[in-house]
C-alpha cells in the first residue's frame, strides 16, 4: 500500500445550528460560499476545483478522516475563548487546543479530541487555522444573534484573506 500525502482543501464550518449562535460556522459557510461565487465567479473551476467547503455540523470524531486527508483545513465555529461576547477570535495551527485549554463550544470537545488524535498519530494539516466569534447567545434558535449576525462578514473577509494566504485563492 503506497502512502499518499494529504491534498484535500478543506473550509469545514462547525456547530449545532439549533442553538443560535452555536450554528455560527454552519451559517458562516453559507456565506463564504455566496461571497466566493460573487468575487470568484469560476473559483470552483480555478486551482483544479482543490477547495472544498464542508458542512461539519456536530459530527466529531467522525470528521477524523476529513482532518487527516487534508494539507490545508480553515475552521469557521463559535469560539469560547473566554472573551467579551461578540469578539473576533483567530487561532493558528500552534494555538489551537489540543485535547485541553480553551474550551471550544459543546461540541467542539469532541472535534478538539478529534484535533489531539490526529496530532498524536502524525496527521494534523500543515496549514490549519481557526476563525470564530465569542458566541452571545446559545438558546435553542435557529437564526443567529443580531450582533453576531453584524459580524459575519467581517469573519468571511478574514476567511478569505486565510484562503489568499494560502494561495487557494488569487489576490483582488
Amino acid at each position: 500500500m503506497l502512502n499518499h500525502l494529504p491534498d484535500r482543501r478543506i473550509v469545514l464550518g462547525l456547530g449545532n445550528t439549533l442553538n443560535r449562535d452555536e450554528g455560527l460556522g454552519v451559517h458562516a459557510l453559507k456565506k463564504l460560499e455566496a461571497a466566493l461565487d460573487l468575487r470568484y465567479p469560476a473559483w470552483r473551476e480555478e486551482k483544479g476545483s482543490s477547495l472544498e467547503i464542508l458542512d461539519g455540523g456536530t459530527l466529531g470524531l467522525n470528521l477524523l478522516p476529513l482532518v487527516e486527508e487534508s494539507s490545508h483545513l480553515l475552521l469557521l465555529d463559535a469560539v469560547n475563548a473566554g472573551k467579551p461576547a461578540g469578539t473576533l477570535v483567530e487561532l493558528a495551527k500552534e494555538s489551537i487546543p489540543l485535547f485541553n485549554g480553551i474550551k471550544l463550544s459543546d461540541h467542539q470537545v469532541t472535534f478538539t479530541e478529534v484535533l489531539g488524535l490526529a496530532s498524536f498519530r502524525g496527521k494534523l494539516p500543515e496549514y490549519i487555522h481557526l476563525i470564530g466569534i465569542q458566541p452571545v447567545d446559545l438558546a435553542i434558535g435557529v437564526d443567529l444573534s443580531p450582533e453576531i449576525e453584524a459580524l459575519m462578514s467581517e469573519l468571511v473577509e478574514r476567511a478569505i484573506a486565510i484562503l489568499q494566504q494560502w494561495d487557494l485563492l488569487p489576490e483582488e
